[in-house]
């Protein structure tokens, strides 16, 4: 198999992305959470928002015609998927006065640790700061936080994620400053 090459997502991806979500929350959830809060999770944070891929701020990395890895960044104040819908989630963000969003992070357990994620990560920084945004927030389930924290993100809060079947999970408030 070759290298999966990085590019931005499209509505033909959709299906492939679904799978890679569910998938993915199914591989690497039990390392930390129990089965029914994996269960949830599988349920509620696995829905592409196809917003993000026709604003273009999505991306998979495609290794021979399969989605390997996904992941993106929002510049609509969305915070994350399984939040639930609130009038404000299309709402355009102030790129002088608020974070961009990294959102809906994913990568396929046989393709952990060979640094796609942090290749998303990098992506999402550049065209943020392009945009005139000055930093980067996203609400990090724990099987995330390794990668974040080591990509240069800070811990913001600790918290709770409700989904709407009354499972709770844990979760980190996450912020990164992009330089000028």
């Amino acid at each position: 198999m070759s290298e999966p090459v990085l590019r931005a997502a499209t509505s033909a991806d959709v299906p492939a992305i679904t799978a890679l979500m569910r998938r993915s929350v199914l591989d690497v959830f039990p390392r930390f959470h129990t089965g029914s809060e994996t269960t949830a999770a599988a349920r509620y944070l696995t829905e592409p928002d196809t917003v993000l891929i026709d604003d273009g701020t999505y991306f998979v990395h495609d290794a021979d015609g399969d989605v390997v890895a996904c992941g993106g960044w929002s510049r609509r104040d969305k915070l994350y998927t399984g939040s639930g819908a609130a009038p404000a989630d299309d709402r355009l963000l102030d790129p002088a006065t608020e974070p961009a969003r990294v959102r809906a992070m994913f990568v396929h357990g046989d393709w952990t640790r060979r640094g796609l994620g942090r290749a998303i990560l990098a992506r999402c920084e550049q065209a943020a700061r392009t945009e005139g945004f000055t930093s980067l927030v996203l609400m990090a389930t724990l099987p995330g936080v390794p990668l974040y924290r080591a990509y240069g993100f800070h811990e913001v809060a600790r918290t709770r994620i409700p989904f709407p079947d009354g499972t709770v999970i844990d979760g980190v408030s996450m912020e990164y400053p992009l330089a000028p």
